[in-house]
């Protein structure tokens, strides 16, 4: 089959990714051989391509944001048949039996399998994947490119959500909008939930106003109408937490989407800190996957995707670090279904 393997890390500008021909994956007991249909190309790729995380194998297929075709399984598995349409994700298997895996909290495990990462991902013809941590696709009433940036940017909205703690006709603030953001828009407006948008861009302001945000300005230059329940904050910038602190109530909470940040001083904790949590999003969990696909048929999720043919992966890839895409989601068509 033919794969872009990364061997050495290098800026996406010098085209560190080479297309090649290796073999197909072996199909162990409990999981399934998927043929790529689409897989979204997310920033977290050009860290790993980069250098900012570190490269666990090499060669490495990267791509976690995957959409394909069940076309074998392996022994034990009664969660997909062949020819149903299947989503891999960023969680690729953990250990099962540690206290977090036992407690519903398997992102913590310490023995945790990222897709792209840990094992090869899905920017290749044909990928495996443990069928437990499979995301059923079949009922989905989305095109397989419109489907691949919800296997990334979707899940991690839910997910980011459901750390803010909000409820129907709380004010929940977004610094940043992406892609992210986006899907967290709308699930918290689905939910009853008031939604205001920070950033610097005012081609992302209009978008927020478009997609139905309450507020959508830059809360550097220009006061929010209001104080939040719970903010999320999406840059990497360290310099933005304790201004974001400062908006939301006591009682509150911070979430922190990226994988990492510039160093984080809050100067005031009296008056910006105490009283408010500061949580992380870390790796996702299978019932962040299975909440959020159970909503996706009643939710306005068509956010724009360029799609880009297989062989275009370099050119994907430098576009979304530069900021140069005309739609916000890259994703590669690998084959037709």
């Amino acid at each position: 089959m033919r794969a872009w393997i990364l061997e050495q890390q290098a800026p996406v500008e010098e085209r560190p990714l080479k297309l090649t021909d290796v073999p197909e994956p072996g199909l162990g007991d409990g999981e399934i051989r998927v043929r790529v249909l689409a897989c979204g190309v997310c920033r977290t790729d050009i860290h790993i391509a980069e250098g900012d995380l570190p490269l666990k194998k090499s060669p490495l297929i990267l791509g976690h944001e995957i959409v394909g075709v069940v076309e074998e399984v392996g022994r034990d598995v009664t969660r997909f048949r062949l020819g149903d349409r299947a989503g891999v994700y960023w969680l690729h298997n953990t250990c099962g039996h540690c206290k977090y895996c036992l407690s519903g909290r398997e992102n913590y495990c310490p023995e945790i399998q990222c897709t792209g990462w840990d094992v090869d991902g899905g920017f290749a013809e044909t990928t495996t994947a443990v069928a437990a941590y499979a995301v059923p696709l079949n009922d989905v009433r989305l095109a397989s490119v419109e489907i691949a940036p919800l296997m990334c940017p979707g899940i991690a909205a839910y997910a980011a959500f459901k750390l803010a703690g909000v409820q129907r006709g709380d004010h929940l603030g977004l610094y940043g909008f992406g892609p992210t953001a986006y899907y967290v828009l709308k699930v918290a407006q689905f939910l009853g939930i008031q939604v205001y948008v920070s950033t610097r861009s005012q081609r992302h302001v209009e978008a927020a106003r478009q997609a139905g945000a309450a507020w959508a300005g830059n809360a550097l230059q220009e006061q929010m109408p209001t104080r939040l329940d719970a903010a999320i904050l999406f840059p990497p910038a360290g310099q933005l937490v304790e201004p974001t602190l400062a908006q939301v109530q006591r009682g509150g909470a911070l979430v922190m989407a990226p994988v990492s940040a510039s160093p984080i001083t809050v100067a005031h904790y009296s008056e910006t800190m105490w009283g408010r949590d500061i949580r992380t999003l870390y790796h996702l969990k299978r019932s962040d996957a299975e909440e959020f696909f159970g909503l996706v048929n009643r939710l306005d999720l068509r956010l724009g995707v360029q799609v880009f043919p297989f062989e275009a992966l370099p050119e994907a890839l430098f576009l979304a670090k530069t900021g140069q895409l005309t739609q916000p989601s890259a994703v590669i068509e690998v084959s037709h279904s």
